[in-house]
């Protein structure tokens, strides 16, 4: 990089092509080599990029007026497309996505689109990042679907995340900071203690605040890994502890199809969930096996009917395209599978190939399935539509195979609500738990800030009390937003 500091965003544009190389900044050139080049004048910037690998050298420029009032970011973004027009001419072919690199391409657009217009952001979108026309009119599809949702939430309202980071073994996709059964059993009471005792701190802090509490999500790991007690302890706390009279979605993950039960399923019933998620990623055995998941597809048909009979009428489905051991037959299948099920909601995700999971630290020489990732993508957005789902929200991973997207497709009325307010960051988020984020949004106006509970389940349960101090930083952020408040 010389003469700027757009770090972050290059060192993105290289992940695009290059999702498992490590990119180091300011080394001797080894490999593929990028050179950014930033140089200001009297009344324009200069700008320039270079791509070098072995004999093969191509070069790029471009301008910026200085007197741009979003000049930084025009620098930024211009920069990271000379970039990206590099790299395809070395690899030979374009990206749907173009030049995002962003996790909220749906939020980028949104706020293009107050600006511009509907038709002049979609323009944009195409010409200025190089985005493909069938995902600009993914994300239109999906903009117009969530500002229906948006429009619900109000400067006082919250969402509640509880987070329980078990799970019975670890799936060889996964980074998140999360422990199999076997291994932590016996944290797991101390550790529904001190959540039940977060949960209520939480609550008296959020009733004195006046907030209103629109969704309740409980995530993981898998939440069922919990028995059916321990369940209706955390939920019975939360009905407890909160105002629930305003409530419109009441989530868990029931994720894993060998956790269920009908007295858990009766459990949740109980405590008033309105909407369950049951993933089983694949119907095919043997990808199953291959990713360490312990059940089979059986199981979780038998855990989709099981939840049915137990009165749970919302849904949600997950699958993965791009599994390894997997391929377009076998998602076809699956995804198949699933829409005879008629779930209220599915949600398709792209394999990510994180660099703390197993599958990349044991198994990275082995796999490359992107191309059959884009396939099984494209048949599941052509699927979904014929059967009257519509994508609801829309959001991007790094390093996931063939540069795809995450989407959730649902029935109408059938939406994730929680999933669109935590993507595009519309209200705050109050969590609870290990490894849980806070996230503290103003309420009028785009300022957030966040409060980190303790990543593992040992240290949370054992810091405990230092944790308690943390949240009283909700009332001190509040404090200083209270004329943004409605009043009482």
């Amino acid at each position: 990089m010389i003469g700027h500091t757009y770090r972050y965003e290059m060192e993105n544009i290289c992940r695009l092509f290059l999702p498992q190389e490590a990119v180091k900044v300011n080394e001797e050139a080894d490999g593929v080599h990028a050179v950014t080049t930033m140089c200001k004048g009297e009344s324009q910037t200069f700008l320039s990029a270079e791509l070098t690998l072995g004999d093969w050298r191509e070069r790029a420029e471009a301008q910026v007026d200085n007197a741009l009032p979003n000049y930084s970011k025009e620098c930024e973004r211009q920069l990271a497309v000379l970039l990206y027009t590099l790299f395809v001419k070395l690899f030979g072919h374009p990206l749907r996505w173009g030049a995002v690199t962003g996790v909220r391409p749906v939020k980028l657009l949104r706020r293009m689109t107050e600006q511009q217009g509907e038709e002049a952001a979609a323009r944009w979108m195409e010409r200025e990042l190089l985005v493909s026309r069938e995902k600009t009119a993914l994300c239109l599809d999906t903009l117009r679907e969530e500002n229906k949702l948006l429009a619900l939430s109000r400067p006082d309202s919250f969402s509640l995340y509880l987070s329980v980071p078990f799970c019975p073994t670890r799936c060889d996709y996964c980074s998140f900071v999360s422990h199999t059964v076997e291994r932590a059993a016996k944290l797991i009471p101390d550790y529904v203690d001190c959540l039940c005792r977060e949960i209520e701190l939480t609550g008296e802090i959020a009733l004195q605040l006046g907030l209103r509490l629109e969704t309740v999500y409980m995530g993981g790991g898998t939440p069922t890994t919990l028995s059916a007690e321990q369940l209706s302890r955390v939920l019975g706390t939360v009905a407890r502890s909160f105002d629930c009279s305003h409530l419109r979605e009441y989530t868990v993950e029931a994720g894993r199809p060998d956790t269920i039960t009908q007295e858990k399923l009766g459990a949740l019933k109980e405590a008033g969930v309105t909407r369950v998620s049951i993933n089983p990623q694949t119907l095919r055995d043997t990808v199953l096996e291959a990713i360490g998941r312990r059940h089979t597809a059986e199981q979780f048909w038998q855990a989709f009917a099981l939840a049915r009979r137990c009165g749970l009428d919302n849904i949600n489905v997950d699958l993965i395209a791009g599994l390894p051991g997997d391929d377009y037959a076998g998602f076809q299948e699956s995804l198949d599978g699933v829409l005879s099920l008629s779930p209220e909601s599915i949600t398709v995700h792209t394999l990510a190939m994180k660099r703390a999971s197993n599958l990349v630290i044991h198994r990275r020489a082995e796999y490359d399935g992107g191309r059959e990732a884009v396939r099984m993508v494209d048949y599941s957005g052509q699927r979904l539509r014929e059967e009257g789902y519509h994508p609801y929200y829309l959001y991007r991973q790094s390093r996931a195979v063939g540069n795809m997207e995450n989407v959730g497709w649902a029935k109408p009325g059938s939406e994730g609500l929680y999933n669109v307010y935590i993507m595009d960051e519309t209200h705050t988020i109050l969590a609870c738990g290990a490894g849980a984020v806070t996230k503290l949004k103003q309420p009028v106006g785009e300022h957030i800030e966040r409060i980190f509970n303790f990543k593992f389940p040992y240290e949370y349960n054992r810091r405990f009390e230092e944790l308690m101090q943390r949240k009283q930083g909700i009332r001190d952020f509040y404090g200083r937003f209270a004329d943004e408040l409605p009043s009482a």
